[in-house]
């Protein structure tokens, strides 16, 4: 695998060490291959790994198999793939209804990662996922297309730099905005289902905004933006301050329907190229 990047206007100047270790969180591992067979170069010029770079520079990195195994995934059906952006790095996708995003056991391929493996094999790339998304939400879902850029997707989701805000349809009238802060963990009684737990649940925050308010149906259309991204968030701390989830078939006590919970806009920085992308489902619950 060779992957060519430019460095962005108003790059900081730095050493290429820095850069693989600090910006582009290269393994300790693959750092050492790279400066051991020399596998770095500037504008085309093999690099050591004391040279600096600066904005504007191209940097190439040659990798070996062995350096990024290639995980093994059934290829599934690519026409199950709605694209709403993609780059050489990166690709994000608009997920159907009742689509789970990867494989549980080995053998299943009619997850959203087997499709997304069957519509990139033929540009021998493989996806690698970001986040997820319960299998009854959709919506705009984000996948690495290349090991090497994985890591610094995950730091951008740990450190809130990705934002993510939902759809929701609620049961009752919630006149306010309001922001959920409760520690959410397992359930003890069904392992399928997350609860409120403030002794040992991890660390939870859901903001929420009023859209609408109809009253012949008493449902309260929302806005949710995470902070964190707790397994089914949402739908635990909307049901927690009594607000269920329509049609959600664990926390809603009459549920009818699809799970009305869809993932309407998630934006980004580039992490190589700096810009702003900002993805907006053209699909919505309302």
């Amino acid at each position: 695998m060779e992957l060519s990047i430019q460095l962005p206007q108003h790059f900081k100047e730095q050493t290429v060490r820095e850069l693989l270790e600090q910006e582009w969180l290269v393994p300790r591992k693959v750092r050492h291959f790279l400066r051991t067979r020399k596998n770095v170069s500037i504008n085309g010029e093999t690099a050591l790994f004391h040279f600096p770079v600066k904005s504007g520079d191209v940097i190439t990195l040659q990798f070996e198999p062995e350096d990024y195994p290639t995980p093994k995934i059934l290829l599934g059906n690519n026409s199950n793939v709605d694209v709403l952006f993609e780059d050489e790095q990166l690709i994000i996708l608009n997920k159907p209804i009742g689509m789970k995003t990867h494989p549980n056991q080995p053998d299943e391929q009619d997850t959203l990662l087997n499709h997304l493996a069957a519509y990139l094999a033929p540009k021998n790339q493989t996806p690698y996922v970001v986040h997820r998304l319960d299998k009854e939400t959709s919506g705009a879902i984000l996948f690495a297309k290349n090991p090497f850029v994985l890591p610094i997707l995950g730091r951008l989701l740990e450190s809130k730099q990705i934002y993510r805000r939902y759809q929701a349809i609620v049961s009752g009238h919630l006149n306010e905005s309001l922001t959920i802060r409760k520690r959410i963990g397992r359930d003890r009684h069904d392992r399928r289902k997350r609860v409120v737990d403030e002794r040992r649940g991890d660390i939870a925050v859901t903001h929420v905004d009023i859209a609408s308010y109809a009253k012949k149906t008493n449902q309260t259309t929302l806005y949710c933006i995470l902070e964190t991204g707790r397994t089914h968030q949402i739908r635990v701390h909307l049901a927690s301050i009594g607000y269920p989830i329509i049609g959600d078939p664990l926390y809603h006590p009459k549920p009818s329907g699809r799970l009305m919970l869809h993932a309407y806009e998630l934006h980004l920085i580039h992490p190589f190229s700096k810009e702003q992308i900002k993805v907006i489902t053209e699909h919505s619950l309302w």
